[in-house]
């Protein structure tokens, strides 16, 4: 702590440069061509490189105002005119705190900030001695170390550390990694999707309560307009809306994981948002999602056994087993195998095999119980109660027209939800992919409401028109159009990856669409939840309030 550091030899026997050999060259080489970064820890703080922006282009020079920005990690090297330049000498800057204290005590030191400023420095121009210790060259007349992938390559890795007071305080050192130049966009990004998502919400409301209240007010007219008007609409499959779908375990079962992953995000972005969860403990926020994914199995086989009743099932052990296993088993699957992918390269961010067993071992012996036992309260309690009863022999559906095609059903009401959450999914990707901290959770729950609300009236205008278009078959077909979104979060992830990233290889390309599909897997689960939760309360409500002979 705050010994200063001149110039250190480091890796070098007997003053010996480092002799890289042809295939550790051609290796090194081949990772500075892509941009890898290297990441080091201090006082659990990364390393960041400082870069100044300037913003005024024009004027004078002094004028011109720095703005600072912080790159995480460094970068291994650098490529000018077809050379690849190696950064072989580190020089480090320790930004320390001194605790006030009172008289006779000794000063407690606290790191603050860790910022480093690599250089490339070639051997001839290093002079060492006995000590491991070295000179650098004066100025600016040294040239930088190159790699010649083609053959074996001598050089010196050197560090210096420089310590230097600072007034941060240890409570806000991270302050310096998360500024963002961009929390305006944020604002303009969610105040416009707050204000569109509101107008139209106005518009759905007003258009719908306009619509049922005189479809209502028409059903509830006394009989002797009857013989003169044939009936339409919604009120006519009044027998048939509530018939069971097909393959209601399955149903039930991916709302049942959709509740679970709704409960689990939830309330991971509110503890977020209370700061309870900083980049500062890695790996926090992963850790707390999968736990709280687990625990939450108890409300997800609560409301899949009690919708699995209502859609008279009989065999709620299967169902149970199904719930517990059908989403966690495609997740644990598709990440297996990429992790096996990954533990091919060698890769240090491959998941342990242990921790793997681990979670199976959780998923088992903590998910699976509690899935059992909401699915055992949630079968033995009342089914939903249903307004209406269904008549024995179903009605016949007329022909649809084409605009109520599934997918083009998809297309219209994933749009909506897809632009309330657009901006701030380009943040998330960022982060994911492209080596930032993302932090900005407030924001996130903000657009996670705004989904929500999306969701749910898309959703119930989808529903009723297709029941206005006599088609009763509105279970299934409701739960994959609210999710539609999710196929826009898929299109977007291709543009991502096509524009943004320069991924060649195939690993690399493997993995990205890899987490991508469990990604958007996961988004069509949620919003496909959300959508079916409230167009089945919608599809209540209306049926309730129509008298029926």
């Amino acid at each position: 702590m705050n010994s200063e550091k001149k110039c250190e030899v480091l890796c070098s026997q007997s003053n010996k440069p480092v002799t890289l050999t042809v295939e550790q060259s051609r290796l090194v080489a081949e990772r500075i061509s892509e941009d890898y970064y290297v990441h080091l820890i201090a006082d659990n703080l990364p390393v960041a490189t400082r870069l100044e922006l300037y913003s005024n282009r024009d004027g004078d020079d002094k004028k011109k105002e720095k703005d600072v920005q912080f790159e995480h990690g460094y970068r291994l090297g650098f490529t000018d005119v077809n050379k690849i330049y190696l950064h072989n000498h580190l020089s480090f800057i320790l930004y320390y705190h001194r605790e006030d204290l009172e008289e006779d005590q000794e000063h407690t030191y606290r790191v603050v900030r860790f910022e480093v400023i690599p250089q490339s420095i070639r051997l001839e121009d290093l002079k060492t001695d006995e000590k491991s210790s070295c000179t650098l060259p004066e100025g600016t007349n040294s040239s930088p170390q190159e790699i010649d992938p083609t053959k074996e390559n001598q050089l010196y890795f050197t560090y210096s550390v420089h310590w230097e007071e600072s007034d941060i305080k240890w409570a806000s050192r991270w302050d310096t990694y998360l500024t963002m130049s961009d929390v305006q966009i944020h604002w303009f990004s969610i105040i416009n999707s707050v204000v569109v998502v509101f107008f139209l919400s106005g518009i759905l409301s007003m258009i719908i309560i306009r619509t049922l209240r005189k479809d209502i007010a028409n059903y509830n007219k006394e009989d002797d307009i009857e013989d003169t008007m044939e009936e339409s609409g919604w009120k006519l499959v009044h027998g048939d809306v509530f018939r069971p779908p097909q393959y209601p375990m399955i149903l039930s079962s991916l709302l049942g994981s959709g509740i679970q992953l709704f409960c689990m995000i939830l309330i991971v972005i509110f503890v977020a948002m209370l700061g309870m969860l900083s980049p500062s403990s890695r790996g926090a926020l992963m850790t707390t999602a999968c736990f709280l994914f687990m625990f939450m199995g108890v409300f997800g086989g609560f409301s899949a056994g009690r919708l699995y009743r209502t859609l008279k099932g009989h065999r709620w052990k299967k169902g149970a087993f199904c719930t517990a296993t059908l989403y966690p088993g495609v997740v644990f699957g598709i990440c297996f195998v990429l992790n096996c992918f990954i533990w091919g390269k060698h890769s240090s961010g491959a998941v342990p095999f242990p921790t793997m067993v681990a979670l199976l071992c959780m998923w088992f012996g903590i998910s699976l119980p509690l899935v059992y036992l909401g699915y055992y309260f949630g079968f033995r309690k009342q089914p939903y109660d249903n307004p209406v009863r269904t008549n024995q022999i179903p009605r016949q559906i007329p022909e649809q027209r084409w605009y109520m095609n599934r997918f083009v059903g998809i297309l219209m009401a994933g749009i909506l939800p897809f632009g309330a959450m657009f901006i701030e999914l380009f943040f998330i990707f960022s982060a994911i992919w492209e080596n930032q901290f993302y932090y900005l959770f407030g924001f996130l729950f903000l657009v996670f409401i705004i989904l929500v609300v999306s969701c749910s009236q898309i959703s119930i205008v989808m529903v009723y028109f297709q029941l206005c278009a006599e088609d009763y078959r509105w279970w299934w077909r409701n739960f994959l159009v609210s999710g539609g979104s999710a196929f826009y979060v898929l299109v977007y992830a291709i543009f991502y990856f096509v524009n943004k990233l320069d991924i060649v290889e195939f690993i690399p390309s493997l993995l990205y669409f890899g987490y991508t599909a469990l990604m958007v897997l996961s988004f069509w689960l949620l919003t496909g939840t959300i959508g079916f939760y409230a167009a089945y309360m919608f599809v209540r409500k209306i049926y309730a309030a129509v008298k029926i002979d």
